[in-house]
């Protein structure tokens, strides 16, 4: 085992032989009687494992556990306790501490769930941080909250058993994502095969199929593009799978429920596909990354190329300002532009505008059935919003809360639209002055000086 533990126990004993053994085991320990010194090392960084008792004599380890979590969101926590209840398991579980042992426990077998949880621990640490990938692969590079939930989400499910299914649009990394679930596995020596249409045609496509990626992973990439005849075989290569089955990703820029519901995609491959529901953000949505990529370009651009370059904060300001539809890849590809054309070490705005002016008109955004009215993109919205209450009913209100989500944005384009004329802009809405000005400040909406848009 290699890492730092943090044992809190009152008893002596416990914390003398935990140490021992935790430092035969390659560990470094800080052993403590006391809960406030161990939230203290807690919140100062310290530790990648805590094995704490429940009743100490300055609080409760239980009720400590979601500060813990706050502080230091992925850091383990084991819980050891003399009181044998099953609520105590039950609130260990609930507080989700990563394990739970009752006292007196077994050192070997904390020993074995100690060095799981460091495992754990180092993988998500892995898969978390920046990755550097070579060639042509896109960074898994992110510090906002939509990349860190993505993060936390996948070294959660690394060795599950179950279905993977990743969504996004174009260029946000979707294989790269099965990707890192598969390398950090426990299966990361098997095969990692990735199945296009053409690998399941033929009576034995399937059966080669399978055999290649026998005890390992499949990816089927963009499954929302096989026809009718390949989601079959792709059905049947999952039934006749039995022993040493691989472990099933998919991708897909659409949304598979939708194109269930409007019979172009079938249900039975549908289930089977999405045991675990991963959502890439594009990068319009992660704006603050932008700055991150684009300096993780210029240094692989550097490594490349022999020529360092850099930004001005006018040319970062323009790169965070655009809509990116092709996501980080378009990105990649403005920046490895930016290399060749830029004359000098900075980087310009000017030269940022023409590398972007020069960008191709983009396809409509992907994720939806071409063609879709607003009425079924609003539908697909709101079975999504309700899916994920995990068959709860949402909290009450939903009307009113929707109706703010579509108002707000249709007043502010028709702002955009008129120059932020609101008499101009209530006519265009079809509705009353007065009710405009009334709709603006309840929905706060900040009215200036807009650019027209026609």
């Amino acid at each position: 085992m290699d890492g730092t533990v943090l044992v809190a126990d009152d008893d002596r004993t416990i914390r003398t032989v935990l140490t021992q053994a935790l430092t035969r085991a390659g560990c470094k320990v800080h052993a403590t009687s006391s809960l406030m010194t161990l939230m203290r090392w807690v919140e100062e960084g310290k530790g990648d494992l805590v094995i704490s008792d429940v009743i100490m004599p300055d609080g409760n380890g239980l009720q400590a556990l979601p500060q813990i979590a706050r502080l230091r969101p992925g850091l383990p926590v084991i819980v050891i306790s003399a009181q044998n209840t099953i609520m105590t398991a039950i609130q260990a579980a609930e507080a989700e501490a990563f394990d739970y042992l009752p006292k007196p426990f077994d050192l070997p077998d904390l020993m074995k769930r100690s060095a799981r949880a460091l495992e754990q621990k180092r993988r998500a640490s892995q898969v978390a941080a920046p990755l550097r990938e070579p060639g042509d692969e896109l960074p898994l590079v992110g510090r906002t909250p939509a990349m860190q939930t993505l993060y936390r989400l996948v070294a959660r499910v690394l060795n599950a058993d179950l279905a993977v299914l990743i969504t996004g649009e174009n260029g946000t990394g979707k294989s790269l994502i099965a990707r890192v679930l598969h390398d950090f596995s426990d299966r990361r020596t098997a095969p990692f095969v990735v199945a296009q249409a053409s690998d399941l045609a033929g009576i034995d496509g399937p059966a080669r199929l399978l055999a290649r990626a026998r005890g390992g992973a499949i990816l089927f990439d963009e499954v929302a593009d096989y026809d009718d005849d390949t989601q079959a075989r792709a059905v049947r290569m999952l039934d006749m799978a039995g022993n040493e089955a691989p472990r099933v990703m998919a991708t897909s820029q659409a949304d598979l429920a939708v194109r269930m519901a409007a019979g172009s995609f079938r249900q039975d491959l549908f289930y089977r596909l999405g045991g675990i529901a991963l959502q890439v953000p594009s990068l319009r949505d992660r704006v603050d990354d932008i700055p991150l990529l684009a300096e993780h370009f210029l240094t692989r651009g550097a490594r490349e190329t022999g020529t360092l370059r850099r930004l001005s904060a006018e040319a970062g300001e323009m790169l965070r300002a655009y809509g990116w539809p092709g996501n980080v890849r378009q990105l990649e590809n403005a920046i490895r532009r930016l290399l060749v054309t830029a004359p000098e070490a900075e980087i310009t705005r000017a030269e940022v505008a023409q590398v972007l002016g020069a960008q191709p008109v983009p396809e409509a955004l992907k994720g939806g059935v071409e063609g879709e009215k607003l009425s079924a993109s609003v539908a697909r919205h709101l079975r999504r919003y309700f899916d994920l209450h995990g068959g709860q009913l949402p909290p009450a209100g939903v009307y009113q809360r929707i109706l703010k989500e579509v108002e707000t944005p249709l007043i502010e384009i028709a702002l955009d639209a008129t120059g932020g004329n609101q008499a101009k802009c209530a006519d265009l809405l079809g509705i009353n002055r007065n009710t405009l000005r009334k709709k603006i400040t309840d929905l706060d909406i900040r009215v200036t000086r807009r650019r027209k848009l026609m």
